[in-house]
């Protein structure tokens, strides 16, 4: 699968890290170059796109709300 085009601006290249397999959805950890980033995705992605330890993967992140709190 190639893709072409895409209008989501945050793009952060990664390998995947950990994948916990749960009956419904998933949890995968991509580490990426600003750190680790996990998304929550239905397990039956997980298996039709073949996702493994080691697989590189570009997370997107598209949001209509980021909330900040100070440190």
């Amino acid at each position: 699968m190639a893709i072409h085009a895409i209008n989501v601006r945050n793009q952060f290249r990664g390998r995947i890290k950990e994948i916990v397999v749960g009956p419904v959805v998933s949890e995968v950890d991509v580490e990426t170059p600003v750190g680790i980033v996990t998304s929550v995705v239905t397990t039956r992605s997980v298996n039709e796109l073949n996702l493994q330890v080691g697989t590189e993967v570009l997370a997107l992140i598209k949001a209509t709300e980021v909330s900040l709190a100070k440190v």
